[in-house]
């Protein structure tokens, strides 16, 4: 049976769990793609050489995380979907010779939230990169106002041109929040915050929901969240369903969503 080439791309990337989900997938659906599937994790030094390395290592498809997610979009063939919009992608596909973007963090940010059942209609988002465009994309997609922080202003020039409240951190204030993400990589070295600590303990003092898209460890910003008292998400669930949505593009839709949910959840 034919081999193909997949994988995800990142900096670090050496903590990531998504080759122990899609080579599971893989495994389980060979039978029904006809292909055995192998998913490497790839540490990438510079973000203009991503799409050279696609091609010279040959692959299918892949994954596109953190920092290099909005550089994915400008050196794509083609982009469709929601990525179109957001100018930000995590999977990349070889479709006839082009390799063809799509975004599937948006959906897979808001299912961990659908199971909470908890009202949220103000939510700030704390970072402005392309995780942060998915998540306040996906925010106001189901009705929620949503405001967003960010250490420099220039970063915040896309959100405010869709008209979302905006802050540099050095000029924020603290308000009650039903909804608190974490969509910067602060945190993953288990030390940073994405705040300055005083400010964040005001803002989480005042929080219903805190949401981290860090998975690998148990972040600070959670820690304290935790230590509030504050409901408490990792990013774990928004992982594993992106990752299914991925793999739905990796696998042109032969194996239904439901089935490569299961298989990963498994993993």
């Amino acid at each position: 049976m034919k081999t193909k080439l997949f994988g995800v791309f990142g900096n670090p990337i050496i903590h990531s769990k998504s080759p122990a989900l899609h080579n599971k997938a893989f495994a389980d659906f060979a039978h029904v793609l006809g292909f055995q599937g192998e998913y490497r994790a790839i540490l990438l030094q510079e973000g203009a050489h991503l799409k050279e390395e696609f091609v010279k290592l040959g692959l299918s498809g892949a994954n596109i995380t953190a920092p290099f997610k909005e550089i994915a979009y400008s050196l794509s063939d083609a982009q469709q979907g929601v990525a179109k919009e957001l100018k930000a992608l995590n999977t990349w596909v070889l479709e006839g010779g082009r390799v063809v973007g799509y975004n599937t963090d948006v959906q897979g940010f808001y299912a961990p939230l659908e199971a909470l059942e908890m009202p949220i209609t103000h939510a700030l988002v704390i970072g402005a990169g392309g995780s942060a465009r998915a998540v306040a994309h996906s925010l106001r997609a189901h009705g929620v106002h949503v405001s967003v922080v960010n250490r420099s202003v220039q970063r915040l020039n896309p959100f405010k041109a869709q008209g979302l409240t905006c802050f540099i951190s050095a000029e924020f204030a603290p308000k009650p929040y039903d909804l608190v993400v974490n969509a910067t990589s602060a945190g993953m070295d288990g030390v940073s915050l994405p705040l300055e600590g005083a400010l964040l303990h005001e803002l989480l003092r005042q929080t219903h929901i805190a949401y981290d898209l860090i998975y690998s460890v148990k972040t600070p910003f959670l820690q304290m969240a935790q230590d509030l008292g504050v409901r408490t998400l990792d990013g774990k669930a928004m992982l594993i369903a992106q990752a299914a949505l991925s793999f739905g593009y990796f696998c042109a839709g032969h194996v239904p969503y439901a089935e490569i949910l299961e298989s990963m959840q498994e993993a």
